[in-house]
C-alpha cells in the first residue's frame, strides 16, 4: 500500500505547480500564439491531480463502497468542470486584456467582457473550489469512519501541509472565494483540535489537511490584519 503521507506530499507539490507556478508561463505558445504555455500545461492539471486524489481516496480508508465512490465522481466532475471553464475563459480574458494594453482595439463590447469575467473569475472559481473543498472533506470523512491503519509520517505531512496551505490561501484569495475558503480551513482546524488531536498520528490524511488548513488560516489572519481586509495579490500590486 502506498504511504498516504508521501502521496499527500506529492499531491501538495503538484498542486503548487499547477495552481500557482504556471502563471509564470504566460508566454505565447509558438504553434498557436493566441494561447500561452500556461494554457497548454494547464490542460494537464486534472489529468495529473485527479488520479492522485483517487489514490488518496482509495488508500485512506479500509473500506470501499459505491456511495462514497459516486460522491467522489460527482465532486471530481465539479472540480474538472470548474477548472476547464477557468482555463478557457482565463485564456480569452488574457487575450482581451493584452489587446487592450497594446491599444490594438479601441473598445470591446461590454457584454462580452462581462460574460468572460463571469466565467473566468466567478462561476469557474466557485465550481472548482467547491470541488477542492468537497474532495478534502470526503477524504477526511472516509478516513475518520474507516481508517486504513497507516501511521502519519510527520515530516512529510508537515512539508506537504506547508505547501498545500499556501496553495489553499492563494487560490481562495486570488480566486475571490474566501467565503468558501476561510470557513473551510477554520472548521478543519477546529475539528482536528477538538475531536481529533490525539488521533492525528494514526490519520495521515487528516494530519495533512490539519497542517494545510492551519497554515492557510494563519496566512489569512496575517493578510487580513495587515491589509484590513482580503484584497487579491493583483489588487495590491504583488502580481
Amino acid at each position: 500500500m502506498k504511504s498516504i503521507s508521501f502521496l499527500a506530499l506529492m499531491f501538495s507539490m503538484l498542486s503548487l505547480v499547477f495552481f500557482i507556478l504556471l502563471v509564470f508561463l504566460r508566454i505565447p505558445f509558438p504553434p498557436f500564439p493566441l494561447i500561452s504555455y500556461q494554457d497548454v500545461f494547464d490542460i494537464l492539471t486534472p489529468l495529473v491531480l485527479i488520479p492522485i486524489y483517487w489514490l488518496l481516496f482509495r488508500c485512506s480508508s479500509s473500506r470501499s463502497d459505491l456511495a462514497s465512490e459516486s460522491i467522489f465522481m460527482i465532486l471530481a466532475s465539479l472540480w474538472i468542470q470548474g477548472q476547464g471553464m477557468h482555463l478557457a475563459a482565463n485564456s480569452i480574458n488574457n487575450l482581451i486584456s493584452g489587446l487592450a494594453d497594446k491599444q490594438l482595439i479601441d473598445k470591446f463590447p461590454i457584454d462580452v467582457v462581462r460574460l468572460t469575467y463571469f466565467f473566468d473569475e466567478i462561476l469557474s472559481h466557485y465550481l472548482w473550489h467547491l470541488g477542492v473543498v468537497g474532495l478534502a472533506v470526503l477524504l477526511i470523512y472516509r478516513e475518520w469512519r474507516y481508517p486504513a491503519g497507516q501511521k502519519t509520517v510527520w515530516w512529510a505531512a508537515i512539508a506537504g501541509g506547508l505547501l498545500y496551505g499556501f496553495t489553499l490561501f492563494t487560490i481562495f484569495l486570488e480566486g475571490q472565494t474566501i467565503i468558501i475558503g476561510i470557513p473551510f480551513v477554520c472548521l478543519i482546524v477546529l475539528f482536528s483540535l477538538i475531536w481529533s488531536l490525539n488521533h492525528l498520528g494514526q490519520k495521515p490524511v487528516l494530519a495533512f489537511f490539519f497542517v494545510s488548513c492551519l497554515v492557510a488560516a494563519l496566512f489569512f489572519a496575517v493578510w487580513g490584519l495587515y491589509w484590513g481586509g482580503f484584497p487579491q495579490f493583483s489588487d495590491v500590486g504583488l502580481i
